[in-house]
């Protein structure tokens, strides 16, 4: 593996959390994105105990826009599926239907849709769960109501290669990995652990996987660095790792690694039911029953004493940007995109137990606004909570870095 001359940081913590700070200043969605924490605060408020009790299932936890987005499977297919898993509980899913809502409406918000588009979001969103939920309704059914958002990022996801993917992600489609901004060098402890980490039988197995390559092929670490990404996952441990497999030269031989560690889930579950204590197996587990296609390409492993999941990003895994919508785009993306969760949510309930769920899910539904009236109530008191408190962080980064 290379051996870089460049320097760490001197103090990477502090630079991880002014990035943090800085990511999220930038705007109320964003400051939505990053703050997991402040969500289930209010959740757990007086406020937020009104909500309906849902069976208990695996919910992603931190359900907002772009942890959805184009998944590609071990086997070439690909579906919009929930794409980031780190804060996946057994718990209530009417936390995801909540925090999926609070999601599309800042996003409303930030493209200066009027208050009565916001609301008829919600009352599509409630109508794309409900029926995703459905035990006759087809795959195709959703996929019919997908908005031109989402058409278009599955073209990209389809048609992208090896060579779009490494220039996205490490800015640069040579076999290593750029240090500068995102990326920084490994300390000595951090590269001796991924060297080891990936010569274990499970990694070699997990970067073979794919149906392209050969089951006995040979894995070598090409390069590797720390990656300074996200917003609410910064500060913890996260490496890019180029992987080497087989003998064939060219694109087809190389993967790009995500290492990220798992640190303990906000999102509260339910206490009688059992779950992993390691928080990778949690991940890892969450991620098999809401996203299969992710969850198939995943494990769960210890790097420097600390809980890591391991996956490979493919060129078909994409982000689903929607931070500008016109009125139409907002109605279709809270339908399609709420029935992408509820399928998630379905296919963990037998029959009796979705019917029973959907009778519960849409109780105390208002007689002016179509969308129960728990999912309303709660939706505007996050927003208002979450509009004083970014302002807040604002104001407080404002000072701490002299921003004008």
């Amino acid at each position: 593996m290379r051996s870089s001359p460049a320097q760490l940081p001197e103090d990477r913590p502090a630079v991880l959390l002014e990035t943090r700070n800085l990511k999220m200043a930038r705007s109320a969605h964003a400051y939505v994105r990053g703050s997991t924490s402040k969500f289930y605060e209010w959740l757990q408020s007086a406020a937020g105990h009104a909500l309906p009790a849902g069976p208990p299932i695996w919910i992603c936890g931190d359900c907002h826009v772009g942890n959805l987005g184009p998944v590609a499977s071990a086997d070439g297919k690909i579906a919009i599926q929930i794409r980031d898993l780190d804060q996946t509980v057994i718990g209530n899913p009417a936390h995801d239907l909540i925090r999926l809502g609070l999601s599309l409406v800042m996003a409303a918000r930030g493209s200066d849709l009027p208050g009565v588009t916001t609301a008829r979001m919600l009352e599509q969103m409630m109508e794309g769960y409900d029926a995703a939920l459905d035990d006759d309704l087809a795959e195709n059914d959703l996929n019919d109501h997908r908005p031109e958002s989402v058409r278009v990022v599955m073209r990209e996801a389809t048609s992208r290669s090896w060579k779009q993917l490494a220039k996205e992600r490490i800015a640069d489609a040579r076999p290593t990995i750029p240090l500068g901004k995102r990326f920084w060098p490994l300390s000595p402890d951090e590269r001796s652990a991924i060297e080891t980490l990936f010569g274990t039988e499970r990694l070699r197995r997990l970067a073979t996987s794919l149906r392209s390559r050969d089951d006995d092929a040979v894995v070598e670490v090409r390069d590797a660095a720390y990656w300074m990404k996200g917003c609410s996952s910064l500060g913890r441990l996260r490496f890019a790792v180029l992987l080497a497999v087989g003998d064939k030269k060219g694109d087809g031989s190389l993967c790009l690694i995500d290492v990220k560690e798992a640190a303990q889930a906000a999102a509260p579950r339910y206490g009688k039911i059992k779950t992993p204590r390691d928080n990778a197996e949690r991940v890892v587990e969450g991620a098999r029953h809401l996203s299969p296609y992710l969850g198939g390409r995943m494990a769960a492993e210890h790097l420097l004493e600390r809980s890591v999941f391991v996956r490979e990003l493919l060129p078909q895994d994409l982000k689903l940007e929607i931070d500008r919508l016109t009125r139409e785009e907002a109605m279709k993306a809270a339908r399609f995109l709420a029935s992408v969760v509820g399928k998630a949510h379905a296919r963990q309930m037998d029959p009796p137990t979705r019917r029973k769920w959907r009778t519960e899910v849409n109780r105390n539904w208002s007689k002016r606004l179509d969308a129960p009236s728990w999912l309303w109530s709660s939706i505007v008191g996050l927003v208002a909570s979450h509009e004083a408190a970014y302002l807040e962080h604002c104001r407080r980064y404002a000072l701490e870095t002299g921003t004008a």
